[in-house]
């Protein structure tokens, strides 16, 4: 009963990681396309690091990393590999509590930076060809115009801002779509704090479920 119960958790956590370790792939491989094709980090010229081809990767990169050490740890049965699986989750989840803490906390002050950084980068649109792209791209999709509106162009909305009388800011259109998604963005940040959780007691049990069978063996 030990034996089948140990082989049926390793398969498990094994082809639970392995999974994850090709969406990890999947999302590195979006983050070096936009590294390629970076036309949104240069939105914020105070914080040229943070872009979403650098998000992308970083992400990507950890969970390729905590995925690889699950299948390793519970194909090779390895209680090391195991325990590191086991922490590295626990600090991406305290990680991700805290950081909803701060960005719930600190929401006025992260408004007020955003909006500061796109109204400087606003200001680089006819001198810095990379900026003009991004909000060339940004007007486009998001069908908005400027930061708050067609004001924040004192020279006149270029020809990527649609045409309008009350054409709404880019911003002001982010910011809608966010909470008009907020229940979809909810369930999946729920999702994947639970599949962390799953992750974490697979891993565990898993460890515990090896020492068994070693002291049944008399290992």
């Amino acid at each position: 009963m030990g034996m089948s119960t140990l082989k049926l958790l390793k398969y498990v956590l094994f082809f639970f990681n392995l999974l994850f370790w090709l969406c990890g792939c999947c999302v590195l491989a979006f983050g070096i396309y936009f590294l390629v094709h970076n036309k949104f980090g240069v939105l914020f010229h105070n914080m040229p690091s943070l872009t979403l081809g650098n998000v992308l990767v970083i992400v990507g990169s950890i969970i390729m990393v905590v995925a690889f050490l699950g299948c390793m740890g519970s194909i090779k049965e390895n209680k090391c590999l195991l325990l590191s699986f086991f922490v590295l989750l626990l600090i991406i989840l305290l990680a991700e509590v805290t950081l909803a803490i701060l960005l719930f906390v600190y929401e006025q002050n992260l408004d007020h930076t955003v909006t500061e950084g796109l109204s400087d980068s606003l200001q680089r649109y006819y001198s810095d060809n990379s900026t003009r792209e991004a909000w060339d791209s940004i007007q486009k999709f998001l069908h908005c115009c400027g930061v708050n509106g067609t004001e924040n162009w004192p020279d006149g909305p270029p020809a990527s801002c649609p045409s309008g009388l009350h054409v709404e800011g880019c911003y002001k259109k982010a910011t809608l779509w966010f909470q008009s998604n907020f229940l979809y963005i909810g369930i999946v940040t729920i999702c994947v704090c639970v599949i962390q959780v799953l992750g974490m007691s697979f891993a565990l049990t898993l460890n515990c479920q090896i020492d068994k069978t070693s002291q049944a063996l008399g290992l």
